[in-house]
């Protein structure tokens, strides 16, 4: 029955929660910022396509474990008439040469990565010294007491949301990578419970 949920309900459930007009508010101000060569990690649904800049945008790229929400994403680049490197892969293993791309994104991923250090790692490694980093996650509260009830709901969230952790630091995580952050704003998001509904966002540089 796991099976069957993470291959069938998960993708859907993905899709109805990340698609909430509020979160399409927060990716509306962080993926037009994407210039030159792009690549997405998690980039399955489709959902940030309509978002990007095509006047700034040279290239786009991406990767998806899920072959129902890479699907998605294939759909979505068919609408747009846009050409796109799309593969089937982790963040743990990226199948992309080093230095290729000039800015990385990544929205409502690196909470349900296996290793997200080691995701993390791949990102820069991909990315051109001087590139940009875009980020928009959930994640690990600054709040004390709400964090103590992220830890004590994940085991009990983990398995029906496809992997997604409650409790992982956020722009923390991704300067302990390596990364010089430029830009952070976080926030609850309005009508959701706080124990799911901390947001990050922002930018960061690889250094040169």
């Amino acid at each position: 029955m796991a099976g069957l949920w993470d291959k069938f309900v998960v993708p859907r459930l993905i899709r109805c929660a990340c698609g909430q007009p509020e979160i399409m508010h927060l990716r509306g101000i962080i993926v037009p910022q994407a210039r030159g060569a792009v690549f997405e990690l998690g980039c399955g649904g489709g959902i940030n396509q309509p978002l990007y800049d095509s006047a700034a945008v040279t290239s786009f790229s991406g990767i998806d474990p899920s072959p129902q929400l890479m699907a998605d994403a294939r759909a979505a680049a068919q609408r747009r008439g846009w050409a796109t490197d799309l593969r089937e892969a982790t963040g743990e293993a990226i199948p992309f040469a080093d230095a290729s791309f000039d800015t990385v994104v990544t929205t409502y991923t690196l909470c349900s990565v296996a290793d997200p250090a080691r995701v993390l790692g791949e990102l820069r490694r991909i990315l051109r010294p001087g590139g940009q980093l875009l980020f928009l996650e959930h994640g690990r509260s600054p709040d004390g007491g709400v964090a103590a009830w992220q830890r004590r709901i994940e085991p009990l969230w983990k398995p029906l949301m496809g992997g997604c952790h409650l409790t992982r630091p956020v722009a923390d995580a991704i300067s302990a990578a390596g990364f010089a952050i430029q830009q952070r704003d976080g926030r609850y998001l309005p009508k959701s419970p706080r124990f799911a509904g901390w947001m990050e966002w922002g930018s960061a540089i690889r250094p040169a």
